[in-house]
This record gives structure tokens, C-alpha cells and sequence, in this order.
């Protein structure tokens, strides 16, 4: 057990090293939560779009939407 508080205490550094480990760990947390968020939202925006202008997709398909004529 004296191993494991010497590991812990860190040489006397343990006071700054473990809240800084914690405070990386709650950042990258909070920015993988935050991210997340941000990808879901960009989904149902593309997703909303997509339901709004169904023929955009059916014109590029057929290539009309680069200009293309057909003869």
C-alpha cells in the first residue's frame, strides 16, 4: 500500500498533477459531447434540405444541373 501512495503523492507533485490529469480528462469529454452535438445537428440540417428540394438530387443524377442538354 506505501507503493501505491508514493505513486499517488507523486513525488510531492501529486497536488498538481492529478487535477490537471482530471481537468484534460473533463475537457476532453466535454469537446467529444460537444462535437457530437455539433455532428447530429449538421445531419438533421443536411437531412431537412434534402427533404426541402428532393428534385435538386433527381436533376444532378440525370445531368441537367451541369448544363448538360440532351439532343
Amino acid at each position: 500500500m506505501d507503493r501505491m501512495a508514493e505513486f499517488l503523492a507523486m513525488g510531492n507533485y501529486g497536488g498538481y498533477v492529478w487535477p490537471t490529469y482530471i481537468l484534460a480528462a473533463v475537457i476532453l469529454v466535454g469537446l467529444a459531447i460537444q462535437s457530437r452535438r455539433w455532428l447530429r445537428n449538421e445531419e438533421r440540417a443536411v437531412r431537412a434540405m434534402e427533404a426541402e428540394a428532393p428534385h435538386r438530387r433527381a436533376a444532378a443524377a440525370s445531368g441537367s444541373a451541369r448544363g448538360e442538354t440532351a439532343r
